[in-house]
């Protein structure tokens, strides 16, 4: 996915100011199991919030990194342990701002 201008990056912020966490990262890390409920919330949401249980920012932005590589999403933000990450669908249901 291409990268996100700072206009479709503030766009998604406030959409997803509302949202609740849709995939949980706990105690054993970034597991297969994780990344697939990932798959899955980006495509019936396509705009998600993942809470992460690290207490390690760097652990963190590493996971975030990791996820946006395997799943082709593009980092929308990170704030403490909540990472939120945009793909579009096929037949996508957000509209970006050009």
């Amino acid at each position: 996915m291409k990268p996100l201008t700072p206009a479709q990056r503030q766009f998604l912020k406030g959409l997803a100011h509302n949202r609740q966490p849709v995939v949980m990262i706990g105690n054993q890390g970034l597991t297969a199991a994780v990344l697939k409920e990932i798959e899955r919330g980006l495509d019936s949401h396509e705009l998600i919030k993942i809470k992460a249980a690290s207490d390690a920012p760097d652990m963190r932005r590493a996971w975030l990194e990791e996820i946006c590589t395997t799943t082709g999403a593009a980092p929308v933000q990170q704030i403490g342990k909540i990472l939120v990450i945009y793909r579009a669908a096929s037949k996508p249901v957000i509209v970006l701002p050009s």
